[in-house]
């Protein structure tokens, strides 16, 4: 498997400096600062970056679930938000809440669901973040 790589560079000090991110490939590449990580700023923070990755690794899960079930015609759409809190250790990503809606012709809520599950826990990502954080999921079809 191929290693895959990001890059960051940061100038100035913490409150006032500002930085890049970028993927290894430039596939993205954003703008990030104390203000967009910890007040309402404009650029990307690597929390964002993080539900990105993990709501994309999920999507990318479920459709496997999905079409090992039998699935075709499918469409996942995922949402991931990522708490950063203050606790006793420093500032914490505590939890990551999934929220994923699915079109899957032919398929029934309570087997979407149960797919569901068992890609939020074979995610790698979940997988990675999961001892360290609390990950919700919230799961359905699309009307």
């Amino acid at each position: 498997m191929p290693i895959r790589t990001a890059s960051a560079r940061w100038q100035g000090n913490l409150t006032e400096g500002a930085g890049t991110v970028r993927t290894g490939k430039g596939g993205l590449e954003g703008n990030y600062s104390f203000k967009s990580r910890f007040e309402e700023g404009e650029g990307t923070n690597p929390e964002e970056l993080i539900g990105a990755a993990h709501a994309g690794c999920f999507s990318m899960a479920l459709s496997k679930q999905l079409a090992d079930a039998g699935a075709t015609g499918i469409s996942v759409e995922t949402t991931a938000k990522v708490y950063l809190d203050k606790t006793d250790a420093g500032m914490t990503v505590t939890r990551i809440d999934l929220e994923t809606v699915g079109q899957v012709p032919g398929m029934d809520d309570a087997q979407f669901t149960k797919l569901a599950e068992v890609a939020k826990e074979n995610c790698p990502i979940s997988r990675l973040l999961s001892p360290g954080a609390e990950i919700t999921l919230s799961a359905r079809l699309a009307s």
